[in-house]
């Protein structure tokens, strides 16, 4: 079993950034993408990053691209979520998972094999 831990959420203020990390552990996933998902009221799960395991490829969208950036150091296992330029709306509980696909990112929560238990982020005005 592949376990992943995020870390690096707080309170930061609008504006602000914050870096947040997953951390794998267990079973090597091999070349998955990993992504970073938060939750939408009302809706499931929605992408926020991906990153395939070369890390040439990600996917980012519209509401965060330019101001989010997804990165992987795959000799530490460990993917991460640069977030500048927060606001209030990127209030959430961030999530990070990882799917076996490689060929494309998936997009989908339901492609996605292995889930962290989420770390919190609050942006105040």
């Amino acid at each position: 079993q592949v376990q992943l831990v995020e870390s690096g959420g707080a309170l930061v203020q609008a504006g602000g950034s914050l870096r947040l990390s997953c951390a794998a552990s267990g079973r090597t996933p091999g070349r998955y993408s990993m992504a970073w998902f938060r939750p939408t009221p009302g809706r499931d799960r929605d992408i926020v990053a991906a990153i395939n395991w070369s890390g040439t490829r990600t996917y980012y969208p519209e509401s965060v691209e330019g101001r989010f950036t997804i990165s992987r150091d795959n000799a530490n296992n460990t993917v991460y979520l640069q977030m500048d330029s927060l606001k209030p709306a990127d209030t959430a509980v961030y999530y990070c998972a990882a799917a076996t696909s490689d060929l494309r990112i998936p997009r989908s929560w339901e492609e996605y094999d292995y889930w962290g238990r989420g770390t919190q982020v609050t942006v105040s005005s």
